[in-house]
């Protein structure tokens, strides 16, 4: 048989999201090529690994034999390499994060710092949703998963690293935007605009709402930040995100935060990883890196608050 660690790699993936088109978003590839690795794998070990039932890819008999070797397989490897990256220390060896979309505002002036420091490490980094997050966290993918809300029912080591202040936010002609200490009560007349289902965001912002008897008259469910954002500079109602995912907007006054009365709300950036997952060299000293330093670096970004507090002062 010639099958390849990637072939393996893709496959766990499509398994995992049911999804070809999930999977290539995951591994920043192609449709044809997921569908290409699959194929080649399916050719080399002589068996159908996927039926299609509805819209989703379903797991054979034999692709569920596969998917439990491909993971101890992969699994092995990766401790493998841990080990040789031991022995190397940091003057070499590989990182792998998987992170929530959000944490992409200043997680990459983390790394930057890492890298510079310890230049011979290779950083495999993966920007995806909640729920991928917790997958990959659960099947022990990754060295450091990064999330907003500390995750449930896994059993794993979780550490607050930095603030993540939530905020409600409008265009700058809505009528709310002159108001101050604004009712809850007030603010769920409005039709939302919120992230999918499963997200840390809106967790926390149904959360919050709930706990006063309020149910946000939801217009639209979006799946990434940015496309809030548009939507509510759009007119299509108000929005929920991290404060940190503001720098841009609040520079051009295409977007205002909302003075409503318990916002915003405060929660902390978790670094998380399985319990009993032993950490190499590199993963133990990016986490400790994260420790250090995270919450200075969310702190030195370009939030809409410091960005009043200085234009306040011009």
């Amino acid at each position: 048989m010639r099958i390849s660690l990637r072939q393996l790699s893709v496959f766990l993936s499509v398994a995992r999201h049911q999804s070809y088109t999930r999977a290539a978003e995951e591994l920043n590839l192609t449709q044809p090529a997921v569908f290409t690795q699959v194929k080649q794998l399916e050719d080399s070990l002589g068996v159908t690994l996927l039926d299609r039932i509805g819209k989703r890819m379903q797991p054979t008999d034999a692709g569920r034999v596969v998917v439990e070797g491909a993971r101890e397989t992969l699994d092995a490897v990766g401790r493998m390499e841990m080990r040789l990256a031991d022995m190397r220390g940091l003057r070499e060896g590989r990182l792998t994060l998987a992170i929530v979309s959000t944490a992409q505002y200043f997680l990459p002036r983390l790394l930057g710092q890492f890298c510079d420091a310890n230049p011979g490490i290779e950083v495999a980094l993966t920007v995806t949703n909640r729920q991928a997050v917790l997958a990959r966290l659960a099947a022990s993918e990754d060295d450091l998963c990064i999330l907003g809300t500390p995750p449930e029912g896994l059993d794993v080591v979780a550490r607050a690293i930095a603030d993540n202040p939530l905020v409600l936010i409008a265009r700058p002609d809505h009528p709310l935007v002159a108001e101050v200490n604004i009712p809850p009560e007030r603010v769920a007349r409005e039709p939302f605009l919120l992230r999918e289902r499963g997200s840390g965001t809106r967790l926390t912002v149904e959360r919050f709402f709930r706990a006063r008897g309020l149910t946000l008259p939801m217009r639209m469910e979006l799946g990434s930040n940015e496309a809030i954002k548009q939507a509510v500079i759009g007119g299509l109602g108000l929005g929920a995100l991290s404060r940190d995912t503001l720098a841009l907007e609040g520079t051009t006054g295409a977007l205002k935060v909302l003075d409503v009365a318990g916002f915003p709300l405060l929660r902390q950036w978790q670094v998380a990883y399985p319990r009993g997952k032993h950490l190499s060299v590199v993963a133990q000293a990016f986490l400790d890196h994260l420790v250090a330093h995270a919450r200075q670096a969310v702190e030195a970004g370009p939030t809409i608050a410091r960005i009043a507090k200085e234009a306040a002062q011009e």
